[in-house]
């Protein structure tokens, strides 16, 4: 999937493609493989607002890359463009691992290729892609789907997500870590989290869980209950819970084990100790807990995940 081609064509999103062609053509320092190679795919002179852009080669390059990348429409009332839909429906059919950010979902629907399938887009957007593509099972409150061969993000920041995503698909954890720290940004949203949350991350003092976060992470190799986090941030186990659903989308219990999985995949990148011993250091307890949440998550077995992106 290392040769990426970016749609692009009148009507879309600058942002979009922009955050696109940062992060899959910037290579990070000291990559211990090769990283992806970039193409622009669409027809000359295609204006994004203020900006003109002079496209590498037609919608027809689409065919020849690994994984396409369909940044958002500017005006989902109007249909797709007809030679972007099947340029992409093509692709796919080629073998193409294919993404839209934001409102590109409508481009990959438009195409069919999320019949059948969870997808999200836009919260914003999300009823209008229901309503126009009803055998797409929307889902309004996601960050991004990943369907294997499809995935789908909603709008902006969590088209972000999607993109180091993909990084940390294709190139470990390790290396999405540092392309994140590039970006300045938090190095992991998982797809189900939240796309609107009554209350941002909490970064200031007083918050209920502006300690509590940061203590937890330090912790992960220890055994805690959702009792135990209460008492620390001295609350009931219900104000808890509603709070970390507020934050981070998510239940306290759901967010420590993504934290710890997180963890083993960064010391089975980084280190040569034992799958029992990763299990003890990230709070699993054991192998066989390790291995059965780490292959639920992650797609594949830890064995294997450190055979792949050892370091």
């Amino acid at each position: 999937m290392n040769t990426v081609a970016v749609a692009a064509t009148d009507g879309m999103l600058h942002f979009e493609l922009s955050l696109a062609y940062e992060i899959f053509g910037s290579p990070p320092a000291a990559l211990p493989g090769p990283w992806y190679d970039v193409s622009v795919c669409g027809a000359r002179g295609i204006q994004f607002g203020r900006f003109l852009v002079e496209p590498d080669r037609g919608l027809d390059g689409l065919t020849q890359a690994g994984t396409v990348i369909v940044p958002a429409l500017a005006d989902v009332d109007e249909d797709p463009p007809a030679e972007l839909v099947e340029a992409v429906r093509a692709a796919h059919e080629s073998g193409a691992r294919v993404v839209s950010l934001c409102t590109g979902a409508f481009v990959l629907a438009a195409a069919g290729l999320l019949d059948g399938l969870g997808a999200t887009t836009h919260w914003a957007h999300t009823e209008e892609l229901a309503a126009r593509y009803p055998r797409v099972r929307v889902d309004p409150d996601v960050l991004y789907v990943d369907n294997g061969s499809v995935l789908t993000s909603a709008g902006k920041a969590a088209a972000l997500d999607l993109c180091l995503h993909l990084v940390r698909r294709d190139h470990g954890s390790a290396v999405a870590n540092v392309v994140a720290r590039r970006l300045v940004v938090p190095p992991h949203r998982a797809g189900g989290q939240a796309q609107f949350v009554t209350t941002p991350v909490p970064e200031r003092d007083g918050h209920p869980l502006a300690e509590l976060l940061p203590w937890l992470t330090r912790r992960l190799d220890q055994p805690l209950t959702v009792e135990q986090l209460a008492d620390r941030a001295n609350m009931s186990s219900r104000q808890l819970t509603r709070h970390f659903r507020a934050v981070t989308g998510t239940t306290p219990l759901q967010w420590l084990l993504i934290q710890r999985v997180r963890r083993a995949q960064e010391l089975l990148e980084t280190t040569n100790d034992s799958v029992d011993t990763i299990a003890e250091a990230a709070g699993m307890g054991s192998a066989a807990t390790l291995r059965r949440h780490f292959h639920r998550t992650v797609g594949v077995p830890p064995d294997a995940y450190r055979r792949t992106f050892r370091v």
